[in-house]
């Protein structure tokens, strides 16, 4: 089955993408135009993206000096195309209001279309933060930024980041010591100040893609005294531009005082420009004054409000690259599978070394490996799509449903980035397992799936931070009133599936999973001691994302016993979905065990042990 025949599966007859035009911002669509964006963004990774995923893993970012003295960055003429193609489509707008310039479509929609891009080349797609940017900018910004800096974004003339980390604080957030000076409290472009700091690990920080770069910098106002505040209190948000602009959107021809201090090599994403940055250095005095000139964004302190609305698309965005790359490498390895000729099969009698040799897919142990990535990653696929359906029914459907959709996206978020992520690595892991030798060298791609994998348990918050926000701060908040929703809708599909005779034994194995998890979140926090609580609160996560797969599993499954009725059906949700409950659920239980006993074998260790 192919990806588009899967995605149109899980778009159509399990979420029912083609009824949200009933509602009032969809109204204009249907069916074919929805499909009709999937069809044009196919096209477009199939034809700009793909064939260069290797070009841009090979060519890195490379800096020159420009005509002003300045570090710039270059990127392969590949890039440009792929990314001038996109704009084109009009994907960066692709959910915006039309008035905008956007298409006013399903957020659903959206992602599912993007999708394409991030199988066909990670490295190169790096457009999510444009967007992310923007939208931070709509939720928070001065009409005139969101005409201005937002606006320019959508239509694919700018591009945007987020900028962060600092190389002494990484993600302690709190100990960022970028300073912001108020400068013109009746700029027209909001109130300005002078920013002077670095970031480190900003990507798309530096290129030569686009006539200007917007930046989204969190910053400390110093108080009366002229020092920072500690901790998170007095961090505020900013639009820092490397390029100065007025009223109007236009370039003035002056240089912001921001400028690249080197860029880092990774081990993945090696396409997308990842830099250093250096505000309000003095090499360019916009106005004749250092300092970076940044327009506050919101309200003085409330910056990690604003920025938390981008890093949480953020999230969703990375475990959907984190997917996308996981397909990638499953439909690479079941290609050469279904090729490669490699051993003899084992009969009654053994081996028979005289017999011709058989393709790799006749093989039990590469079925099973092949079978575990498509378990895994049509699973964290349909993760992505019903978060992303959670994101339109926040914002568009009846007070009830929406206040239920961003609890449950709320509680989801943290899964949705992190499970795909670790996961869907070990699905590239195998991917290289099936190719063999072959699959360590450049002559195949699976290699580069890997590398550009790995970066993603990092981005938009580590492993660890994921988990401590799950178990620290989601499933108690409000007295576990997310946690509640979530088990009822399980409970919901739990329900449904004891009615179908072939799926009742994977309800009762879910509803044993979801009471383990719920006996283990008592537990945990039974002593009332945060450090007992979330001394294991990594195994946790995985516990609880392994329970969430095995409910959207079986809740796609309930959708493809009654597809055959529409011939929508899917041959291989069965096989995927037996695997994960037979294979990948029962490990829950030496996660949870730990938890449980709030073991702190880790937490307690003295560092001379090591």
């Amino acid at each position: 089955m192919s990806y588009r025949n899967t995605l149109d599966f899980l778009m159509y007859g399990w979420l029912n993408a083609d009824a949200l035009n009933g509602r009032a911002r969809f109204a204009d669509h249907s069916r074919e135009t929805f499909d009709a964006v999937l069809d044009t963004c196919e096209r477009i990774a199939r034809e700009k993206f793909a064939p260069f995923n290797r070009v841009a893993d090979r060519e890195e970012p490379r800096t020159e000096v420009d005509m002003d003295g300045a570090l710039k960055v270059i990127l392969p003429k590949a890039t440009h195309d792929a990314r001038a193609a996109y704009a084109e489509s009009g994907m960066f707008a692709a959910a915006q209001d039309e008035e905008m310039g956007g298409m006013q479509l399903p957020y659903l929609v959206e992602a599912a279309a993007n999708s394409f891009f991030g199988i066909a080349s990670i490295s190169i797609g790096w457009n999510l933060l444009t967007v992310g940017n923007a939208n931070a900018i709509l939720a928070s910004g001065t009409e005139a930024q969101k005409q201005v800096f937002a606006a320019n974004q959508f239509n694919g003339r700018w591009a945007g980041t987020m900028c962060l980390s600092e190389p002494q604080a990484g993600s302690s957030l709190s100990d960022i010591t970028t300073r912001a000076e108020l400068e013109d409290a009746n700029d027209a472009l909001g109130v300005r100040y002078r920013l002077r700091g670095n970031k480190m690990w900003i990507s798309g920080g530096e290129h030569d893609v686009t006539e200007n770069i917007i930046h989204l910098v969190l910053a400390k106002i110093p108080d009366e005294n002229g020092k920072l505040i500690a901790g998170t209190r007095g961090i505020s948000l900013f639009i820092v531009p490397k390029k100065m602009v007025n009223g109007q959107g236009e370039l003035t021809g002056q240089r912001n005082d921001v400028t690249l201090a080197g860029l880092n090599h990774k081990l993945g994403w090696a396409g997308t420009p990842n830099t250093l940055l250096n505000f309000g250095e003095g090499k360019f005095k916009p106005g004749g004054k250092a300092g970076a000139v940044g327009y506050l964004v919101g309200k003085p302190g409330e910056g990690l409000k604003g920025m938390f609305h981008m890093m949480n698309e953020a999230r969703i965005g990375i475990g959907m690259a984190a997917t996308s790359l996981g397909l990638a490498g499953y439909y690479a390895s079941l290609d050469y599978a279904k090729v490669r000729t490699q051993g003899r099969p084992i009969t009654g009698a053994g081996k028979d070394s005289s017999a011709p040799q058989v393709r790799l897919i006749e093989h039990a142990d590469i079925k099973r490996m092949l079978l575990a990535q498509k378990s895994i990653c049509e699973g964290a696929l349909a993760l992505q799509l019903y978060c992303a359906k959670l994101v339109d029914d926040k914002a568009t459907a009846d007070v009830a449903t929406a206040q239920e959709a961003a609890l449950l996206l709320e509680m989801l978020t943290p899964i949705s980035k992190s499970w795909p992520s670790e996961n869907c690595l070990e699905a590239n892991s195998l991917a290289i397992q099936i190719h063999g030798g072959y699959g360590y060298t450049r002559d195949f791609p699976v290699e580069q799936y890997w590398r550009d994998q790995r970066l993603n348990m990092i981005h938009e918050g580590t492993h660890a931070i994921q988990a401590m926000d799950l178990l620290g701060r989601k499933v108690v908040m409000d007295g576990g009133k997310g946690l509640q929703l979530l088990a009822s809708k399980i409970n919901t599909t739990i329900e449904r599936a004891m009615q179908v005779p072939e799926l009742a034994e994977q309800g009762n194995q879910l509803a044993g999973a979801l009471k383990k998890i719920d006996n283990a979140t008592k537990a945990a926090w039974s002593t009332g001691q945060p450090q007992e609580a979330l001394a294991n609160a990594v195994p946790y996560m995985q516990a609880f994302g392994h329970v969430v797969l095995a409910w959207i599993w079986l809740d796609v499954s309930l959708a493809n016993a009654n597809a055959p009725k529409s011939g929508a059906s899917s041959a291989g949700i069965t096989p995927a979905a037996q695997y994960f409950y037979r294979y990948e659920l029962p490990k829950i239980d030496a996660w949870l065990a730990v938890v449980s006993s709030r073991d702190m074998t880790c937490a307690e260790l003295a560092e001379e042990a090591f």
